[in-house]
């Protein structure tokens, strides 16, 4: 029996003395402290690796991260300064500094960074209206950085960075300011419209300018050449009339030539023959009718002198019949009749 009762108590004692060294020795891993209180004094905090402690006299609280961690705060209501609630959602990026402090100068320092990071939100949305909100979160996330690092440097915290996931304005906001953007864009869409019509618009009135002024530039160039060709031919057939010195019986010849072109036209249903045309017609009948001498070579072909006279004799019997009738014409129309100012007036038709 006392063998079994020392037995018993050796093995208690070695349990003991096990748990004695276990409690003893502690192992902290890397970028973690623990905190160590002796008879509920703050006695020194733990460095990673192994560290040696009294048992049951020191007391080692739970491991503190010293690593940077991030946290997600639920959406908190912020009002603005045009007085609209609006969501805002925060992520807070950390790093604890110095453990002791985090551990013993405030009691939980998640919660205190939460709170204090929905504090200084509302205290810096709320001077701001709701578009600056939405398009000021650089500036918020460097207000609340600065507030929230100089308020938990005392906790042993250092705030790296603070940043709005999300704002959320009221539905009825959501729905205005998509109406707005609609109403901006079919705006634009608008304005780019009439631009593109302006701008074609332009270019085709540029285009029938351009046109025109082409166009007017060949009138003109076709009519000064058409001119000159004109002004050419003219000069041509003045000198020519100058260099064969026509006398009258070649003119009324021509003339005679013309009068069935004259008949032609649509407008001739009544026209007058000068008296000069006449006298001019007989003077060719007379000049056909003269019998011109006859030279050397002449008188060498009688055949052919035959023939020439034949023809001569014809052109003279048709220029005669030709003067007889403009002769009868004139004869037989009457006359114009002197106006009472010394004009010639039309003959009366009665």
């Amino acid at each position: 029996m006392e063998v079994s009762a020392l037995l018993v108590a050796g093995v208690i004692v070695a349990v003991i003395a096990v748990f004695t060294v276990m409690r003893a020795v502690r192992i902290v891993p890397q970028a973690r402290a623990r905190n160590v209180e002796r008879l509920g004094r703050y006695r020194r905090t733990l460095r990673p690796g192994l560290n040696l402690v009294i048992p049951y006299i020191d007391r080692v609280y739970p491991v503190i991260d010293l690593r940077e961690q991030v946290v997600s705060f639920r959406p908190q209501p912020v009002i603005t300064e045009d007085n609209l609630v609006v969501e805002i959602d925060t992520v807070l990026y950390f790093q604890v500094t110095d453990p002791r402090a985090a551990a013993y100068e405030i009691a939980d320092f998640l919660q205190g960074v939460e709170q204090l990071t929905v504090t200084t939100l509302r205290n810096v949305v709320g001077s701001m209206d709701l578009e600056k909100t939405l398009t000021s979160r650089d500036t918020i996330n460097n207000q609340l950085r600065g507030v929230l690092d100089d308020a938990t440097g005392k906790w042993g915290l250092r705030v790296n960075r603070v940043e709005i996931k999300a704002i959320d304005p009221p539905q009825s906001i959501k729905d205005a300011m998509e109406k707005q953007m609609r109403a901006e864009r079919d705006k634009r869409a608008a304005i780019l419209g009439a631009e593109g019509q302006r701008q074609s618009q332009i270019l085709t009135a540029e285009g029938d300018k351009q046109s025109a002024v082409l166009r007017a530039e060949g009138n003109r160039t076709a009519a000064i050449l058409k001119a000159e060709g004109q002004s050419q031919a003219i000069d041509e057939v003045f000198q020519a009339v100058h260099r064969n010195d026509p006398d009258p019986k070649l003119l009324a010849y021509q003339y005679m030539q013309m009068l069935p072109q004259l008949a032609q036209g649509q407008g001739s249903t009544f026209w007058v023959i000068p008296s000069e045309v006449t006298s001019a017609l007989q003077g060719v009948s007379r000049a056909f009718s003269e019998v011109l001498p006859q030279s050397p070579a002449t008188r060498e072909t009688p055949a052919e002198d035959k023939a020439t006279a034949q023809a001569a004799t014809d052109a003279a019997q048709a220029a005669e019949a030709a003067a007889e009738a403009l002769a009868d014409a004139a004869e037989a129309d009457t006359g114009p009749r002197p106006l009472s100012d010394g004009r010639q007036g039309a003959p009366d038709p009665e």
